[in-house]
C-alpha cells in the first residue's frame, strides 16, 4: 500500500480519522509570564533570561498581569466561561531547556474553560469545541544545527507566556483540521493577542490524530508536535493517517507517540512515547497564589476589546444581508473587513462588493502576497467602479478590463471618493468600456447575428438551449462586450419569437 495518495474525506478504506488541537499561542506582552525579562525576538542567545527565568535560589515568580488579561480577551472571544479562580501548578519533567525541571502551568481549573470556534469548509458550516485555554511559560529551546556532537541551549524563551488552547476531538479531516488552524489564527490575531508568526513560533500546533472504525471507541493517538505551517499542517495529518490505517491493516497495535514531521521527506517519525498527565506529577505551585478574576475585571476588559469577528460577521448577515460564509470570508482580518465596509459605506451594493472583493480582488492580493491595507485598488476606488455597474454604465466583462488597467497603474491609493470616481469615469471614457444602452444600435447587432447564424436559430426551434446562449455569445463579441447582458437576452428573445 502507498502513502502517496491522501484522502480527507470523512472515511478512509473504512475508517473514520479523529483529530484535537492543542495550540501554543505566544502572548503579546513585553516582558515574560513570571518576570521583567524582555519577550522580543531574536536576541542574542541567553541575553533576554534573568534570574526568575533561570531559576537561581531565592528567586519567586510574580504574575503578569497583562498575561492575564490577554487570556480573558480570548475567553469572551470564543464564548467561553472565565474562572473566577484559577490555579497554577507545577508540571514536573527533566530536559536539558527547562532550567527549573518543572513548567509552571494550569492544570485541574484553568483561566478559560469551554467556548467555541465556527469556520466553513466550502459551503458547510463547522464547529468546533474547545475543552479549555490556561496560562503556562515556554521553555527555553535546544539549538542543534551550529554544533558538532553536542547540542546549544537558548533561554531567551523560557517564561515567554503562552496561552495552550486545547479542543474536543472534534476534526474528521485534514482539510477540517488546517480550517480550524486558520480560523483560530483570525481570532488571536484580530484581538491581538498573538502576532500569529508561524515562522518565529508565536502559533505552534500540535494536532492529536487517531483513526477508528465507526461506532467504535477513540483510537490511540499520537501526536505532531510543533507544525509551524497550514501546508505541513495538512501533509504530516494526511501522513500520519495513511501511516495509521496501513498499521492497523497489517495487524499491529498504534502506540502513543509524539512524532514530529519532516517537510524534507513528508513523513511523520516518532520522536518519543507519548507520556500521560499522572507522569508530569502536577502538583499546586506553592510560590503562586490562586489567581482571581473579578466580574468587574473581565467588564472593564470587555469594554476595550471593541467588535469581535463573530459579532461583525453576524451584523454583516442581519444588517447588509449577506450569505454567513461570505461574511465569513470578509472577516478573516480587520483589513478585509475594514476594507468591505469603507466600500459600503460610499453606497457600493453589499453584495456585489463581497463578490469582487472575494473573486477578482483576493486574487490578485493573492498572488502579490499583499491583504486589502495595501491593496493597488484603494476601497472608494472600488466602490467607484462598482456603482458605474449599478447604474448600467459598465458591464461585469468591462468591469473586469477596468480593474486591470486600475490594478496596473495602481494610482487609486489615497485618493477621496469623489477623486476616485473621477479616475474611474475617465478611464471608462478612456478605454472606451461604456456599456451598450442604444437599444436600437443593440438592435442591429442582434439582427446580422441571427442572419449570420441560421444553424443556430433552427436548433433554438428545436429546443435546445445551449444554441440560445451562444448566440447570446455572438452578439456579445460583435459588441466587444459593451451591451448589457439583460437587454441582450430580452431583445434576442423577442426577435426570435417573430420569427
Amino acid at each position: 500500500m502507498s502513502l502517496a495518495n491522501t484522502n480527507t474525506s470523512p472515511l478512509i478504506e473504512g475508517f473514520e480519522v479523529v483529530i484535537g488541537f492543542e495550540t501554543h499561542t505566544q502572548l503579546t506582552t513585553q516582558s515574560k509570564i513570571f518576570s521583567r525579562a524582555s519577550t522580543a525576538f531574536g536576541a542574542e542567545a541567553n541575553t533576554q533570561a534573568c534570574a526568575v527565568d533561570l531559576a537561581l535560589p531565592g528567586t519567586l515568580p510574580v504574575m503578569n498581569k497583562a498575561a492575564v488579561e490577554r487570556a480573558i480577551e480570548f475567553g469572551l472571544a470564543v464564548g467561553g466561561e472565565i474562572s473566577e479562580r484559577s490555579i497554577f501548578a507545577r508540571k514536573n519533567y527533566f530536559y536539558p531547556d527547562l532550567p527549573k525541571g518543572y513548567q509552571i502551568s494550569q492544570f485541574e481549573i484553568p483561566v478559560v474553560v469551554g467556548g467555541e470556534v465556527s469556520f466553513f469548509l466550502g459551503d458547510t458550516k463547522k464547529t468546533v469545541r474547545l475543552v479549555r485555554a490556561h496560562l503556562e511559560e515556554d521553555a527555553g529551546k535546544s539549538l542543534h544545527e551550529d554544533f558538532v556532537n553536542q547540542s546549544g541551549i537558548d533561554l531567551n524563551r523560557a517564561g515567554t507566556p503562552l496561552l495552550e488552547i486545547v479542543t474536543e476531538p472534534d476534526m474528521r479531516s485534514s482539510a477540517e483540521a488546517v480550517a480550524y488552524a486558520k480560523e483560530l489564527h483570525k481570532i488571536v490575531t484580530w484581538i491581538g493577542i498573538c502576532d500569529g508568526n508561524m515562522q518565529e513560533g508565536s502559533f505552534r500546533c500540535d494536532a492529536n490524530v487517531s483513526v477508528r472504525r465507526p461506532g467504535e471507541a477513540l483510537g490511540t493517538r499520537r501526536e505532531i508536535k510543533n507544525l509551524n505551517s497550514f501546508k505541513f499542517m495538512q501533509q504530516a495529518i494526511d501522513f500520519e493517517v495513511r501511516w495509521q490505517i496501513e498499521q492497523i491493516l497489517d495487524g499491529h497495535k498504534i502506540i502513543q507517540a509524539t512524532v514530529l514531521f519532516n517537510p524534507d521527506t513528508g513523513e511523520t517519525k516518532s520522536m518519543r512515547t507519548k507520556e500521560d498527565a499522572a507522569e508530569y506529577r502536577y502538583f499546586p505551585d506553592p510560590d503562586l497564589p490562586p489567581l482571581e478574576v473579578s466580574r468587574t475585571w473581565v467588564d472593564e476588559v470587555k469594554s476595550r476589546m471593541g467588535e469581535l469577528p463573530r459579532d461583525k460577521a453576524a451584523r454583516f448577515v442581519s444588517a447588509l444581508g449577506l450569505p454567513e460564509y461570505d461574511a465569513s470570508t470578509l472577516t478573516q482580518n480587520q483589513a478585509m473587513a475594514n476594507y468591505f465596509e469603507q466600500t459600503v459605506a460610499l453606497g457600493a451594493q453589499a453584495k456585489l462588493v463581497s463578490n469582487w472583493m472575494m473573486g477578482e480582488l483576493s486574487r490578485r492580493l493573492n498572488a502579490a502576497h499583499l491583504d486589502f491595507d495595501a491593496s493597488p485598488m484603494s476601497a472608494p476606488t472600488l466602490a467607484a467602479l462598482i456603482l458605474r455597474i449599478m447604474d448600467a454604465t459598465l458591464s461585469n466583462h468591462s468591469a473586469k478590463t477596468l480593474l486591470d488597467t486600475l490594478w496596473e497603474d495602481g494610482d487609486s491609493r489615497g485618493r477621496e471618493p469623489t477623486a476616485a470616481q473621477a479616475l474611474v469615469d475617465l478611464a471608462i471614457e478612456r478605454l472606451g468600456l461604456k456599456q451598450m444602452n442604444d437599444t436600437s444600435a443593440l438592435e442591429g447587432i442582434i439582427e446580422q447575428v441571427i442572419a449570420a447564424n441560421p444553424d443556430n436559430i433552427a436548433q433554438i426551434k428545436a429546443g435546445k438551449d445551449k444554441a440560445f446562449n451562444a448566440l447570446v455569445g455572438q452578439v456579445m463579441k460583435a459588441s466587444k462586450g459593451k451591451a448589457n447582458p439583460k437587454d441582450v437576452n430580452d431583445l434576442l428573445q423577442a426577435k426570435l419569437a417573430l420569427l
